[in-house]
């Protein structure tokens, strides 16, 4: 198998969603027949990317061409996006002035950082919470300042609580006693526990600030990149599969295009941050799945971080199947288990086997069933 082309038992063209042949080339909205568009506005629903659909029209000008049912539709999305936004910003403004006396950036990760700097993932795209980074020796007063502001944790029992604070890359998740948001406070990207370490210090060292709101800063361009890849293929479930990898695929083109020697840094950013299976995986199902304009010379230089043909295959399997909309027209044979194994595998990515299944029995067995009091 070549090392950049899905092979076609793994991803036939004809079983690619209408949603993506839209996605990567939407002049072909003009010809959709009306139950063409019930199903693409279905698949792109359940994708999260309702509101995303609607803006990429109307940047490529099909969006007077769409079923007049359908543009209502849309718009209706893009309303509800345009005001998530703006409370997102505004919510990131009264985080900043909580943290503000701690002398530390707002570093924000994510869904927060690509609003805040107004980066092209951010077109229509809904987050329930806000990511922020901070160092490691200042999570007690970043913790405490938020409580002092009206933050509570959530009501986890006692080794729910340990779990976060002992194994996890964040603090366990809070929300606003009043405003009812919610922010997750990470000291890293991959978990203590995880084999991969990259080194948050390196993060935090190139980050950017913004110039609105006040104090707030974001990852350099090449490190966003990589923690959209990661927080996508370390994780075990894809039920946002798709947004999120429309997200890598909107940075890799924009970075790709505006930020000077882009292309040439990110294999060698990941190489040292320990990240490059995960870039690997990024690069690839972004090129088949959106068509992302990666360079010949990238290509090859983070070729080596993928794993053999034979597992690459079955990769290659298990990821097409999962990263496809949560539609019945979308799920091929098979998804289910796709879906499972890829649980699995996320779990194993976090843990060492001893200490991953006593973490499993102990969710199992001996958790409350309480939905209030599970948390991990």
């Amino acid at each position: 198998m070549k090392p950049w082309t899905l092979s076609p038992a793994s991803m036939p063209p004809a079983e690619l969603p209408l949603l993506l042949h839209i996605l990567r080339t939407p002049q072909q909205a003009a010809s959709l027949s009306p139950a063409a568009w019930d199903t693409l506005l279905r698949q792109a629903e359940s994708s999260l990317l309702s509101a995303t659909l609607h803006y990429w029209l109307e940047q490529h000008g099909q969006l007077a061409h769409a079923l007049p049912q359908a543009r209502e539709q849309l718009a209706w999305a893009a309303v509800q996006a345009r005001r998530h936004a703006q409370a997102a910003y505004w919510e990131i403004r009264l985080i900043g002035k909580e943290l503000g006396g701690l002398g530390l950036p707002l570093l924000l990760l994510k869904g927060g950082a690509y609003a805040a700097a107004g980066l092209p993932p951010a077109a229509g795209r809904l987050f329930a919470d806000i990511d922020v980074l901070v160092p490691e020796d200042s999570l007690p007063e970043v913790e405490a300042a938020l409580m002092l502001h009206g933050w509570s944790g959530a009501k986890l029992d006692p080794y729910d609580q340990r779990y976060y604070r002992e194994w996890m890359h964040e603090l366990p998740p809070m929300t606003h006693v009043r405003r009812q948001t919610s922010i997750d406070v990470h000291h890293t990207i991959l978990p203590r526990t995880a084999a991969q370490r990259p080194d948050p210090r390196l993060l935090r060292a190139a980050a950017r600030p913004l110039a609105e709101p006040p104090g707030a800063a974001i990852l350099a361009p090449a490190d966003m990149v990589l923690h959209s890849a990661t927080h996508l293929f370390a994780d075990g479930e894809f039920d946002k599969g798709l947004r999120d990898l429309w997200d890598l695929h909107r940075l890799l083109t924009h970075f790709g295009a505006h930020e000077p020697g882009f292309w040439e840094a990110l294999p060698a950013r990941a190489r040292q941050l320990e990240l490059q299976r995960f870039m690997f995986y990024g690069l690839r199902y972004s090129v088949a799945l959106f068509g992302t304009p990666v360079p010949p010379a990238t290509r090859a230089a983070m070729a080596a971080a993928g794993p053999n043909p034979l597992l690459l295959a079955v990769m290659d399997g298990l990821f097409t199947r999962a990263l496809m909309p949560r539609h019945p027209s979308c799920r091929r044979a098979l998804a289910k288990l796709a879906d499972f194994l890829l649980y699995v595998r996320g779990n194993w990515l976090r843990m060492p086997p001893l200490r991953l299944a006593r973490h499993l029995f102990h969710k199992a067995f001996l958790t409350p069933k309480n939905p209030q009091q599970s948390g991990a």
